[in-house]
């Protein structure tokens, strides 16, 4: 059985440890980074995991940190599951590619942490979504089947991809839009997978809940470009290191709804800019489900026997205390 690592923080001191029963068994190890633990501490852990610790403190005596540090590489697929492509005026068929992007490490905030929604943002939006750690050094193309998987993933977190679906859509600025800071709440847990759980990536439940309504809910069976032919595709293209992150998309039931008419004159390089952000807000602004200050967003993912378990988010959306123009 796999691990559940947690990074937290107690009177100012960054720290590392295995969850067990809703307690912390400490690391003695000082690990700098995830890649630091995953180069130095997975041993640790499972040691200490085996035999206990009187070093045990509770889950709600520290603050939980995000488990991915920085620097990481944020690589993201977008649309990768047909319910949201629908959603979002696109066919729900597979595509002929792959839809690839990225998002600033500097995004990444804990699982308890406040999202801090920029004052010129109107459309701010949730995402929950399967992340995967990876854990060893991919510097040229590599053949990833579901076999081998094991070797290039360590481990899985929740992550929360949160968007300002004005920015995003009417700048055209996908990096932009989705890279706010506090727009990346990631864990609570780190969850190291045993090679015979492997398996469990594809068949982990998802759900999102904002205001304890049930917004999201899906199964990673349903990804379309799965993650062994994605880690293959990215491997041809670009470098991946330990502790880098690939997020594998949302599901529908997000704020988000599109028409195809509606996504396609959004889409024109010759609608003015002003012409596409007034489109876009007339569109969504009044389907009530954007976050606005005080909503609370919920987030699990775990396999239906529990034997995976990446935790709980909870993360309040607050307004930002700074004006941009």
């Amino acid at each position: 059985m796999g691990l559940q690592v947690v990074r937290f923080e107690k009177e100012n001191k960054q720290q590392w440890g295995v969850v067990s029963n809703d307690q912390i068994l400490v690391l003695k190890g000082n690990y700098s980074s995830l890649a630091h633990f995953l180069e130095a501490g997975t041993e640790e852990a499972r040691t200490i995991k085996e035999q206990g610790t009187n070093g045990a403190i509770s889950l709600e005596e520290v603050t939980i940190l995000s488990p991915v540090t920085r620097p990481a590489r944020i690589v993201c697929q977008g649309a990768n599951y047909s319910s949201h492509r629908a959603e979002a005026g696109l066919e729900a068929s597979r595509p002929p590619y792959n839809m690839i992007f990225s998002k600033a490490d500097s995004s990444l905030c804990g699982a308890h942490t406040e999202i801090i929604r920029p004052s010129h943002v109107q459309l701010l939006d949730y995402e929950i979504e399967l992340g995967l750690v990876i854990g060893t050094e991919i510097t040229e193309a590599v053949e990833v089947t579901d076999e081998n998987l094991h070797q290039y993933v360590a481990g899985l977190v929740i992550f929360n991809d949160v968007s300002a679906r004005d920015v995003q859509l009417s700048e055209g600025q996908w990096l932009k839009g989705k890279s706010y800071r506090t727009f990346g709440p990631t864990g609570p847990f780190l969850y190291l997978l045993d090679k015979e759980e492997t398996a469990l990536i594809h068949d982990l439940e998802l759900k999102c809940w904002v205001n304890d309504e049930l917004r999201q809910s899906a199964n990673t069976n349903q990804l379309i470009f799965k993650p062994a032919e994605t880690i293959k595709e990215l491997s041809e293209t670009m470098d991946l290191s330990k502790g880098d992150l690939i997020i594998t998309g949302t599901t529908g039931g997000v704020a988000l709804t599109l028409t195809p008419e509606i996504l396609g004159e959004i889409s024109n390089p010759a609608l003015a800019y002003q012409k596409k952000m007034d489109l876009l807000v007339e569109s969504q602004i009044n389907n009530g489900k954007y976050l606005k200050e005080g909503d609370v967003v919920r987030c699990q993912i775990k396999s239906a026997d529990g034997t995976i378990d990446l935790g709980e988010q909870v993360n309040k959306v607050v307004a930002s205390k700074v004006t941009v123009s």
